[in-house]
């Protein structure tokens, strides 16, 4: 089955698109929605030193300011109102979605369709606000105690700035949180992870300028920088093929007579695709494993406990422990999600309860063992295949000095993105393509009865 890059391509013509107006209005929407997105990142908080704070990005690189720098544009680095992103946004849905599988009352909630959908897009709107203030007081408070070689990062400390950079960081979030949504309504793809797809992908100009700079100047060999391109195109390539990997399942809906007629006798498929958790284990897993790096680095070498040096230490970017580690939370991670997201038993009474079945597999119990047989092969090798390509940008930056922190998670944030919205654009083209036809036939019939 051809990939939706590749039905665009096939279908894809000027003229069609020259005609699809509503589309190119959704195009220029979304386009300028993420300008003012990038124009708010150089947009800083007020009583912050930009220079104290570009010397602790350089020197906190390898922590969790560094990974999350990269995920906001640089919005962090420069300590700008759009320094938190979208990411309390996320981890808030992660957060509600996870909970609506154990708690009773969402579950219910999630159930009722529409309406039960924006009941708990309302109570993710709520969440994020909370973990907006928390994380902004925690970084108003860090900036206080944060200082450089060039003095302080903050300019006056107190109350004031206190309360003005909470109001701000937390007034940030919640402006893209609106704005991712009123790109998903108005624009094309979805506007939440457009944003940080935005967020990534302004840092790599940068990032490919700095690896041409070192092959040019012979800090790196021309024919390693080669490798390295081809090495990033193998690997887009397989993210591609494994982002679009789906077991496709049978599904016989048995024939029906009503009178004379015979109704059903269809046969489909359920598809269950191979990464079943998506972005999320990587990311919890960096989350986790960063946290004794990054405060062994901001306590800058005082009293600390011995334990905590020795993490920060063999926890490193790079370090055996932490590719070991990394590796283990992502496959944890990724049967934790997928056995929360997907309920065999319950996926099995819905399909019996419809009257369809899996050939040869009776209904009932033997369908859910069997999902649930299924579904672990899947999510053994959509762990196998995160833990690939999340390991190999570590060992490029640690062994070899690739110049930039561009991770695997990154790669399939990109990549899942990238086809999303091509998807998007594929389906409102074919939608006005079928709206044209629809007008002409009915064109048609009116000049038949008018010439009668």
């Amino acid at each position: 089955m051809a990939s939706a890059a590749e039905q665009l391509a096939a279908n894809f013509n000027v003229g069609s698109f020259a005609k699809a107006t509503e589309l190119k209005k959704r195009i220029w929407f979304t386009l300028g929605a993420l300008i003012i997105y990038r124009l708010g990142t150089y947009i800083p908080v007020p009583g912050v030193d930009a220079t104290v704070m570009g010397q602790l990005l350089a020197q906190h690189q390898g922590g969790i300011l560094g990974m999350f720098n990269m995920f906001t544009g640089g919005a962090l680095g420069r300590m700008t109102v759009f320094a938190l992103n979208i990411m309390p946004y996320i981890s808030a849905s992660i957060i509600v979605q996870l909970m609506s599988t154990a708690v009773p009352s969402l579950e219910a909630l999630k159930k009722e369709g529409e309406q039960g959908r924006k009941k708990l897009n309302q109570y993710t709107r709520y969440l994020t606000v909370f973990i907006a203030l928390f994380q902004a007081y925690g970084i108003a408070v860090g900036l206080e105690n944060m200082h450089s070689a060039a003095g302080a990062a903050v300019v006056n400390p107190g109350v004031f700035f206190l309360t003005s950079c909470v109001i701000t960081l937390v007034g940030g979030t919640m402006f893209l949180m609106w704005l991712g949504e009123q790109i998903t309504s108005r624009g094309v793809g979805n506007g939440i992870s457009l944003i940080i797809f935005a967020g990534i992908v302004a840092n790599l100009p940068q990032a490919l300028a700095s690896l041409f700079q070192l092959g040019y100047t012979g800090a790196l060999s021309p024919f390693f920088v080669l490798v390295f391109l081809v090495l990033a195109a193998i690997t887009i390539t397989f993210i591609v093929f494994m982002e679009q990997a789906q077991r496709r399942v049978v599904i016989q809906y048995p024939k029906r007579q009503m009178g004379q007629r015979m109704f059903g006798g269809d046969t489909t498929h359920m598809p269950l695709k191979v990464n079943t958790a998506g972005v999320i284990p990587p990311i919890f897993a960096s989350s986790v494993l960063l946290i004794p790096v990054t405060i062994s680095g901001f306590m800058n070498g005082k009293s600390m406990p011995g334990w905590l040096s020795f993490l920060g230490e063999e926890l490193g970017q790079g370090q055996p422990l932490y590719m070991l580690f990394y590796a283990a939370m992502i496959v944890f991670f990724s049967y934790f999600y997928a056995a929360v997201t997907f309920n065999p038993t319950e996926t099995a009474d819905n399909l019996r309860k419809q009257g369809g079945f899996i050939p040869g597999i009776r209904p009932g119990a033997a369908t859910a063992a069997y999902f649930d047989k299924i579904l672990t092969r899947l999510t053994t090798i959509g762990a196998a295949y995160m833990v690939l390509v999340c390991l190999l940008p570590q060992i490029l930056i640690s062994h070899y000095n690739v110049p930039f922190y561009f991770g695997g998670t990154s790669l399939i944030i990109i990549v899942s993105v990238t086809i999303d919205t091509v998807t998007q654009v594929q389906s409102h083209l074919v939608a006005h393509q079928y709206q044209g036809l629809m007008r002409r036939s009915r064109g048609g019939k009116k000049q038949r009865i008018i010439r009668r």
